[in-house]
C-alpha cells in the first residue's frame, strides 16, 4: 500500500508541551488553579493531558511568562529542568541516549530538536570547544526566558547522565538579561553565566566531544534515526512572519545600539526596500516593530527590581537615560519610575 503524499501547509512552531505540563504540575503543589492561567495563555488542561496534541510553541512561552509571575518566580524555567525525568523529553532523549559520544549525541540534537518543540533550533558547532547554540524559530525570542533557562539546564543534566560524569559547560551565555536571582544559574553552570549576549550557548570543553555514552546501542540508534527522519519529513512547514524575524534580529542586537534598518535588513539578507515591502505586507514598519518592542521590555524590566532605569535604557539600546524617558512616558503617559511604583504596588 503506497502512503499517499502529505500536504505541507504553514503552520506556527509547535511544541510537544513538557514545560508546560511541568509548569502546571508547579502552579498546583503552590495551591494554585492552572486554568486560568492557561486560558489567558490560549490553553486548556485537556490540551495539555493529551499528550498526541502539539501546542503552539508562542502560547507555550505566554503560559510560562504567566506563571513565572503567579509564582513570583524569576527564574521559573531553570526551576522546573531541576528534577524532571529526561526520558519526558520523547524520541529526542532515546536516540541521543543510544548514541556512541557525546559529540555524537549533540550532532543528533541539532538534527532532531525541533520534534520536540518547533519553535527552537539548535545548531552544534565543534571547533575550540563543544558548542550548541539555541534561536528561537517562528515565536519572538524576547517573551522567551523561561524555556531558553530550561532547556539549558536540561541540556547540561542530559550531558552529566548520558556521559556518567559531573561534566559542566566552560561557558554559558543568554540574551535576555540576567535578574535578581540569576546569581542560582552561575553556581549550578559552575561559571558566570554572561547575559544580554549576542547568543544563546552552552559550551563544553572540545574534548568534551569524544566522552563516551554509558548506555551506547548502535543497533538501537540507528532505528531510532530512522523513527527520527520519519518524524521529520512529517512536520508541517512553519509560518514565520517578518515581524517575527526582525524582533528575534532586533533581540541581541538592542543592547549593543544597533537598531539601525540596515543592521537588521543586512542580518535577514534583505535590502532595506525588501524589508520594508514585506513589513508592508503585513501593515508595519521596521520603527513601528522596534517601539512595540522595546515598549513590552521595558514595561518586563521595570517588574525587575534589581534593574535600574540606567540599565533597562541601556537593554533597550538608548545611549542616554534622557531619551529612554522621553520615550516610555510618550508610550505609557508616565515616567519609567512612575510605572515601577505601580507596578511594585501590585505586586
Amino acid at each position: 500500500m503506497h502512503r499517499l503524499p502529505m500536504t505541507v501547509l504553514a503552520m506556527p512552531p509547535g511544541a510537544l508541551g513538557l514545560v508546560a505540563r511541568l509548569a502546571v504540575a508547579k502552579v498546583r503543589v503552590a495551591g494554585l488553579d492552572p486554568a486560568p492561567l492557561l486560558s489567558k495563555a490560549g490553553l486548556s488542561l485537556s490540551q495539555l493531558q493529551d499528550r498526541s496534541v502539539r501546542l503552539e510553541a508562542a502560547s507555550q512561552i505566554a503560559f510560562l511568562n504567566l506563571v513565572a509571575d503567579a509564582l513570583r518566580d524569576e527564574v521559573l524555567g531553570f526551576h522546573l529542568a531541576e528534577a524532571f525525568e529526561l526520558r519526558e523529553a520523547d524520541l529526542l532523549y532515546f536516540v541521543l541516549a543510544s548514541s556512541a559520544t557525546l559529540g555524537e549525541a549533540l550532532a543528533r540534537a541539532e538534527r532532531y530538536s525541533t520534534i520536540t518543540n518547533e519553535g527552537v533550533r539548535l545548531q552544534c558547532r565543534q571547533d575550540s570547544d563543544l558548542r550548541l547554540r539555541y534561536s528561537n524559530v517562528g515565536v519572538a525570542r524576547h517573551t522567551d526566558r523561561h524555556q531558553v533557562e530550561f532547556w539549558a539546564r536540561a541540556l547540561v543534566r542530559i550531558c552529566q547522565t548520558l556521559t556518567g560524569t559531573t561534566i559542566r559547560p566552560i561557558r554559558v551565555t543568554f540574551a535576555h538579561p540576567r535578574c535578581g536571582a540569576s546569581g542560582e544559574l552561575d553556581a549550578f553552570f559552575g561559571c558566570e553565566v554572561a547575559f544580554a549576549s549576542e547568543h544563546d550557548d552552552v559550551a563544553f570543553a572540545r574534548g568534551a566531544s569524544q566522552l563516551r555514552l554509558v548506555n551506547a546501542d548502535p543497533y538501537l540508534n540507528e532505528l531510532l534515526v530512522r523513527s527520527c527522519d520519519e518524524a521529520l519529513s512529517h512536520q508541517a512547514r512553519l509560518a514565520s512572519s517578518v515581524r517575527v524575524r526582525v524582533e528575534n534580529t532586533l533581540a541581541p542586537l538592542l543592547p549593543h545600539g544597533k537598531v539601525h534598518v540596515s543592521e537588521v535588513a543586512r542580518a535577514l539578507g534583505m535590502s532595506e526596500r525588501t524589508l520594508a515591502r514585506r513589513l508592508g505586507e503585513e501593515d508595519l514598519t521596521f520603527l513601528a516593530v522596534l517601539e512595540d518592542m522595546r515598549k513590552d521590555l521595558a514595561l518586563h524590566y521595570l517588574a525587575d527590581a534589581s534593574l535600574s532605569i540606567s540599565r533597562i535604557a541601556w537593554l533597550l539600546g538608548y545611549q542616554e537615560v534622557s531619551a529612554f524617558n522621553h520615550a516610555f512616558k510618550r508610550w505609557t503617559g508616565q515616567a519609567p519610575t512612575q510605572m515601577r511604583s505601580r507596578i511594585t504596588a501590585r505586586t
